[in-house]
């Protein structure tokens, strides 16, 4: 069963990172999967909770970052030792490799968990953007397949992943909320 699974992932990797690939995203998926091009979203986005968000902004940023932190550090001391899955870059033949192969595990994508985490949580907090939230958390997600950095079944644990940690963690602010009747908005006079 698992060899099975294993020639499924495979066959959709070489189709996703071989035969999709043209010049066009050969340019963009290394600009997408590189952590370096989201860090002035990140500030930004952070900044502007603290500064403009007010108290749903606040509980944003303690939610996003409590189940950002919780669910990398399962990802990277729990299961990608427990999967020990070689990265494709370094076992597929032929495969287009669009950035320097690491020797890490790949199984999950921690960029899949990060953003599709983060993804849940903005779009608990604003709803009305979510298509935005999960177009980028899926745009991420698969330009670690065009990069060749992860199979897609990495890319689908690290969502699954990064969805159910976010959801703990909404379910955890919502319990703490009730329990000592904490607003999500100041309350108007």
């Amino acid at each position: 069963m698992l060899e099975w699974l294993n020639q499924i992932d495979t066959a959709l990797f070489v189709f996703l990172n071989v035969t999709l690939a043209n010049p066009v995203f050969d340019v963009l998926m290394p600009f997408i999967t590189h952590a370096e091009t989201w860090y002035p979203v990140w500030v930004v986005l952070f900044i502007m909770m603290l500064w403009k968000g007010g108290v749903k902004g606040r509980w944003f940023i303690v939610v996003a970052i409590l189940a950002v932190a919780l669910s990398d550090q399962a990802v990277n001391q729990l299961m990608k030792p427990f999967f020990e899955r070689i990265r494709p870059c370094n076992v597929v033949e032929g495969c287009r490799m669009l950035v320097p192969c690491s020797r890490s595990f790949s199984m999950p994508s921690s960029h899949a968990v990060n953003f599709f985490t983060t993804a849940t949580v903005l779009a608990f907090f604003y709803p009305r953007y979510q298509g935005w939230y999960w177009s980028i958390a899926f745009l991420v997600g698969y330009s670690r397949i065009a990069v060749a950095r992860h199979y897609p079944f990495d890319v689908l644990v690290g969502a699954l992943t990064g969805i159910l940690f976010a959801l703990f963690c909404i379910y955890l602010f919502k319990y703490v909320r009730r329990r000592y009747n904490l607003p999500l908005e100041k309350d108007r006079k």
